[in-house]
């Protein structure tokens, strides 16, 4: 999935986790990654919605100032469909690891073991 470079940040600090997009047919899966610079969105759920399930609330859930600005970005050549996609921003793999280490550790930043469990 693409997103526009003003909200890219605020994708990868999981503050967007919903974009409308108006697609000829599906361009995602639920359960699908898809690279993002450095890192993945992981879709959660697709659904096909109308106009007027496109309101301001969703347009700024989305990243966007109100529904003419989100329109104005979801609309993809000749695509009528419109799909609401939730998502969530996955780190590097390496950021993974990283996280996934420093949270197996216990509060004297030992790594934690069957003895000190």
């Amino acid at each position: 999935m693409q997103f526009a470079k003003k909200l890219r940040e605020r994708v990868r600090r999981g503050e967007i986790t919903s974009s409308v997009r108006i697609w000829m047919s599906p361009h995602v899966r639920a359960g699908g990654r898809y690279r993002m610079e450095d890192g993945e969105i992981e879709v959660d759920s697709i659904e096909l919605i109308g106009f007027p399930d496109i309101t301001p609330e969703l347009a700024r859930e989305s990243g966007f100032l109100g529904v003419l600005d989100l329109l104005k970005t979801a609309k993809h050549g000749r695509g009528e469909k419109i799909y609401l996609v939730r998502f969530h921003f996955l780190p590097p793999r390496r950021a993974r690891s990283s996280q996934k280490a420093i949270s197996q550790q216990n509060s004297a930043g030992q790594p934690l073991t069957a003895s000190n469990e």
